[in-house]
Parts: structure tokens; C-alpha cells; sequence
């Protein structure tokens, strides 16, 4: 896999997504390979069957993706990268079709929620697909008139559809944060083209502290004593009980080297915590031209 001619790398979505955008940034000669959900991504990933996979994790307006939380927590496939996706969206419908006939507009729930101030506008019907280059290609492939998609301009494209109106984003600089997976014991996958070239790194853990006051200040002065900058902070809930949760973190910081300032860290932070994981250790990304 010396060559990204030969990569296989899976995405949730449909030919035009901007999960598919994420893997042609990371890795511009892959061969991308949709699948219908996350945890496909992620089992296709541990299977063997793909060398890479791409999920959502943030975004600027939508916030995180939770689903993509829960099932890294219960994977072995590791963080091996990040890319950063420019969201553009436009309305776009079958060609004839103008914004006064539209009576409907699918698109995966986020993008209906980027593009809320536009679709308000009008009485149209919002409904819900599993994803934004999905509701273009269900409207070609059904010939459904009167209907329209919130999707990329390149997924209006692709699909055949004419797009009706452009750049109906509410934030004009969106953006999507994806996480690149991959096995421990995978090699040769390249370095993601998207990462910073300076050698900035990054590090996504997940930890526990016991439901008591006080025990998550304790492990947040532990990042800010070893002088870490923690770049992001969500918290989920726990499957062991009731209102006890799980502390996502971003670090800029490489925890993964064993005989650096990493492993004093680490020490430091399971010792105030019920548990550490280290979801992976990987380059910072380049912010994108918006």
C-alpha cells in the first residue's frame, strides 16, 4: 500500500458527499468506497476490507457527532489523522424544476440545519435523509418532481441535478472536522496530505472519574499543570450507569511516545481518572481556504 493508487478508503454517504471530499484531501489518489453508515466505516476498517476510513466528528454550526463518539469507544481502530472539509451547500432540484415549484427538500439532518435561515424562507416541507449526496442521487433515481436537496454543488452535479440556489449556508465559513481510522497493525498507509508540515501533532483520548465533586477539575489541572493545550472537551454518556459519563479531549500534544513527556502525563491523568484510552496520536491538519 505504497501507493495511494491502491488505497481503499471507506466513507459514509454517496458518490459527492463531503465525507467523500475528506478522503480525497487526505488522500487524493485513493480509491473511495461508500457504505451506508458510520459503523460500517468502522467495520470495514477492522475487517481488513478498506486500508483507511473517514467519519464526521465536528462540525462549526452542527456541533459533534455522537453516534462517531460512541463507536470509536468501542473499536480497536485507532486515530490515525484528521482533514478538515469546507461546507458548501446549494438547493438543487431536476432540471425544469424553480424554487417556486419545490414543495420538499431532503437533506441529512446537519445540512438541514446549516442551511435553517434559507430553508425557512419558504413553506417548503423539510424531511430528513441519511445523508446529503444520498438525497440528490434517491431524487434522480426516483424522478421525484417538486423536490429538492441541500447538498455540495460537485453532489448536484454528479446526480444530474440543477442546482436552484447556491452558497444557502447559514455560517460562510463551515466546516467539517473528520477523523482518519485505521488498524495498529496496518501498514504502509501514507500520511495524510491535509496534515500541517510543520509536524504538529495531535492526540484524541477518552477517560472516566468517579461521580464525585470535584474529580474532573482534578483531571483538567492535570493537562493544564504538564502546560497541554486542550483544543476540545465533550463528554458523553457512560454504558456502565446512569448519569455517569465519558470526557472526550483533544490535546495538542503527542501522548504516544512512551519514553517522552507523554508517558508522565498519561501517569499523572490515570491516576485522578477510573480510566484513560488513547483513541490516537496524529498531524494536526491544515485549515482549508474558505
Amino acid at each position: 500500500m505504497g501507493s495511494e493508487t491502491y488505497l481503499r478508503v471507506a466513507y459514509a454517504g454517496a458518490p459527492g458527499s463531503f465525507a467523500e471530499d475528506a478522503v480525497l484531501a487526505a488522500y487524493p489518489g485513493a480509491a473511495t468506497v461508500p457504505v451506508p453508515m458510520f459503523g460500517d466505516v468502522v467495520d470495514a476498517v477492522v475487517s481488513g476490507e478498506v486500508a483507511a476510513g473517514v467519519v464526521p466528528i465536528e462540525n462549526v454550526v452542527g456541533g459533534g457527532v455522537r453516534e462517531v463518539y460512541d463507536l470509536l469507544l468501542e473499536t480497536d481502530a485507532t486515530v490515525v489523522g484528521e482533514v478538515i472539509v469546507p461546507v458548501r451547500l446549494c438547493l438543487a432540484a431536476l432540471p425544469g424544476e424553480t424554487l417556486d415549484s419545490i414543495e420538499r427538500v431532503y437533506s441529512h439532518i446537519q445540512a438541514l440545519t446549516q442551511a435553517e435561515p434559507f430553508l425557512r424562507s419558504r413553506e417548503w416541507t423539510l424531511l430528513a435523509a441519511t445523508n446529503t449526496a444520498g438525497a440528490g442521487r434517491e431524487i434522480r433515481d426516483q424522478g421525484e418532481r417538486g423536490s429538492a436537496a441541500v447538498l455540495s454543488p460537485r453532489a448536484a452535479g454528479l446526480h444530474g441535478l440543477e442546482v436552484l440556489a447556491a452558497d444557502i449556508q447559514a455560517e460562510r465559513r463551515n466546516r467539517t472536522r473528520f477523523l482518519i481510522l485505521a488498524m495498529p497493525t496496518t501498514e504502509g498507509l501514507p500520511t495524510s496530505a491535509s496534515a500541517q508540515p510543520d509536524g504538529g501533532r495531535r492526540s484524541a483520548m477518552a477517560f472516566s472519574v468517579r461521580n464525585e465533586p470535584g474529580t474532573l477539575v482534578r483531571a483538567l489541572n492535570v493537562i493544564a499543570d504538564h502546560h497541554i493545550n486542550m483544543t476540545k472537551l465533550e463528554s458523553r454518556p457512560s454504558r456502565e450507569g446512569a448519569w455517569n459519563y465519558v470526557f472526550w479531549v483533544d490535546v495538542d500534544s503527542d501522548v504516544c511516545d512512551d519514553g517522552g513527556p507523554g508517558a508522565a502525563f498519561l501517569e499523572d491523568l490515570r491516576s485522578v481518572c477510573v480510566w484513560v484510552r488513547v483513541m490516537g496520536c496524529y498531524p494536526r491538519c491544515l485549515e482549508p481556504d474558505i
